[in-house]
């Protein structure tokens, strides 16, 4: 290929070139004061408009701005042109649309805009892991920075549905205190009528390679898991809890979390959501009104009961944060996953792995809530965006036709009882079933980490629902040295513990170390091994799991002197929810947990834990702001006072050197 390859056999006609054409024909909807005193750029901004094809006449009704996380290229048929970097975005520009059509039939002006986001499935084990957390506060800022470029605007209707471009949407609308704004949730991709869901198939690789899975299969599911081109995964990750967590906070319209993609429900969504946001404004109701401490804990009841991704533990902070409210901590997680028993039975912890769309269907979030109302856990006046109280709503969905509808409509295409879906309290502890979180703290960790208890493995918890694990461990210094142990057949085996440290913000940007405890979960040995890392988990990860563990190991944190051969102790108890994660010395030196401390306390961090080599200047960056403001326990945000208060600091010192 050359310049001369490139710029011969040219298109017919290509050089009947126009420098001039018509405007656009009427007037601006202008008056002799608006001219005098209106901005420019709010003048400005109808003319572009008018070149855009607007009419004229209705350019000062009123500017709304639909702000999607869309990406990829279809035909108005459907037909693909580009794909996107994950089907959750892929068609969100329906929605969009749908809810652009409703503002215009309003005599309203749409503005749309777009910030795309990553996929962290298909970042899983390279590096572009490492982009994954730090993503959500750029874009959250890029989208805040969307908004207020629209000065003229009524109200923002945010549309979403994925890991990051989720939660950093509702943080970049949890910012806007005193207009109204609303969240579409995405919804759900359909689960396929023969093939496995979006989490299972992502260890194709890991059972082919020990010997689970034929490579004719592998490559045959491998292609399967999607039934539909939008929504998020098929199972309540973090982008299904995080349209929970909308929902659950009053930033989303009653039933709308998990619907089924393409669907005219969730379409319809769309419109409602159009019609909400502009009722907010004649009733001056603002996110403000909306997002309060009363409702952020509503979202962790919720959170509870559904049997969330622990990776909402960084987000949902961050949105509080965003709002101005208070930042959960991790005592007000154990508090409330202490008092609220999980009720929703999906994947991927069961105790049926159903699809998040039977979920919604069996009544989705007002379902649940109906059960937690009755047990006193909700506070039911908060606002939300429907213009009504949470008790109100749920007055309405108690006796609605959409409730009736959709849970017969489960019953009729599934087979399936909606109560099993969704369980009352009572029915939820005849099964059995744990409630989600436990926060273990120890000489490992000091600061505390996380296990999602609810989904370790039933046969391997003692009958006092104890869960209990003590062993040499294994230490590896890079999830990639960990999986390539995976891999290798007989490496790791039952009853082993795995130590992956250097995970951290310092180290990878905090990666999501999915590829690990899907294999686990996936392999048959899997649930007869623990796994110990500074870094998160996918929201899908399931067994015994313990992650966001502080301080990292790269802060000088204890995990990060563990050595092979380490004696560490694990203990769960699945009812109290309260855990221990402790050294206890090694096979012919026992130590107590006081003498493992001090023992790892006079260590040095393990020689091979470093920044890994292929860390972005930006994610280090997005770590050391983080840092120093609260660090992931507090939401990994960026505390602008507090990173100002720090840099003035060594400015100071420095200058005094």
């Amino acid at each position: 290929m050359s310049v001369l390859d490139l710029y011969t056999n040219e298109p017919k006609n290509i050089y009947d070139i126009k420098t001039h054409a018509e405007g656009p024909v009427g007037k601006l909807p202008l008056t002799e004061d608006m001219l005098k005193s209106l901005p420019s750029g709010n003048i400005f901004g109808m003319t572009i408009n008018a070149g855009m094809g607007w009419t004229p006449e209705t350019l000062a009704n009123g500017d709304v701005l639909i702000l999607g996380t869309h990406g990829g290229i279809h035909t108005a048929d459907g037909k693909t042109i580009a794909v996107g970097l994950h089907q959750g975005h892929f068609e969100l520009d329906i929605q969009m649309s749908e809810a652009a059509d409703e503002l215009k039939n309003m005599g309203l002006v749409p503005h749309a805009a777009f910030v795309t986001d990553p996929c962290d499935g298909r970042s899983q084990g390279t590096t572009g892991m490492f982009d994954s957390l730090p993503y959500r506060n750029d874009a959250a800022v890029v989208m805040k920075r969307i908004i207020r470029s629209i000065p003229t605007r009524k109200a923002v209707i945010g549309v979403a549905s994925c890991d990051k471009g989720l939660p950093a949407m509702m943080m970049a609308l949890a910012s806007m205190h005193d207009i109204p704004t609303i969240l579409i949730p995405g919804g759900a991709t359909l689960m396929p009528r023969q093939g496995e869901d979006l989490g299972t198939v992502q260890t194709i690789g890991v059972r082919y390679a020990n010997g689970e899975l034929s490579f004719e299969d592998a490559v045959r599911v491998g292609c399967s898991s999607c039934a539909s081109s939008g929504g998020g995964c098929q199972f309540l990750g973090t982008a299904g809890t995080s349209q929970v967590i909308a929902e659950g906070l009053g930033l989303a319209l009653t039933h709308s979390a998990l619907s089924p993609s393409g669907e005219v429900i969730w379409k319809d969504l769309a419109r409602k959501s159009a019609k909400a946001v502009m009722a907010m404004e004649k009733m001056n109701i603002t996110t403000k009104d909306v997002l309060t401490d009363k409702s952020i804990e509503n979202a962790m009841v919720i959170h509870a009961a559904f049997g969330g991704s622990t990776n909402l533990l960084l987000h949902l902070p961050a949105i509080a944060f965003a709002a101005g409210c208070r930042r959960p901590t991790v005592d007000d997680w154990a508090r409330i996953n202490k008092e609220v028993p999980r009720l929703v039975s999906v994947l991927p912890m069961g105790p049926v792995n159903y699809p998040t769309v039977d979920a919604f269907l069996a009544g989705g979030v007002p379902e649940v809530m109906l059960h937690l109302r009755e047990l006193g856990l909700l506070h039911e006046d908060v606002m939300t965006v429907t213009g009504s109280t949470l008790g109100e709503n749920l007055d309405w969905w108690k006796d609605s036709e959409r409730r009736a509808s959709c849970r017969k409509q489960l019953q009729e295409i599934d087979n399936l009882d909606p109560d099993e879906v969704i369980f009352s309290p009572d029915r939820a502890k005849a099964k059995g079933i744990g409630s989600t979180v436990t926060f273990p703290v120890g000489n490992i960790a000091p600061e505390g980490a996380v296990v999602k208890s609810t989904a370790i493995d039933p046969s391997v918890i003692s009958p006092d629902h104890v869960f209990r694990h003590t062993a040499k461990v294994k230490v590896f210094t890079s999830e990639k040295a960990a999986i390539a142990a995976l891999k290798e057949k007989g490496r790791i085996q039952a009853g082993d513990i795995m130590v992956v440290i250097g995970g951290g913000p310092l180290g990878t940007g905090m990666e999501e170390t999915y590829q690990l405890t899907s294999a686990l979960k996936n392999l048959p040995f899997g649930k007869h091994v623990s796994l110990i890392t500074d870094a998160r988990f996918s929201g899908v990860s399931t067994g015994a799991c313990f992650g966001h563990v502080g301080p990292e190991a790269l802060a000088g944190g204890p995990i990060g002197k563990l050595q092979d051969g380490d004696i560490v102790e694990i203990i769960v108890d699945t009812v109290k929810l309260e855990g221990s994660l402790n050294f206890i010395g090694t096979e012919d030196h026992p130590l107590s947990y006081e003498e493992g401390a001090e023992v790892l306390a006079k260590r040095a961090t393990n020689s091979g834990v470093r920044p890994d080599e292929d860390l972005p200047a930006d994610t280090r960056l997005w770590a050391a702001l983080q840092d120093v403001s609260g660090g992931a326990w507090n939401g990994a945000v960026y505390d602008v006072d507090k990173i100002i208060e720090v840099l003035e600091a060594g400015k100071k010192y420095l200058s005094s050197k």
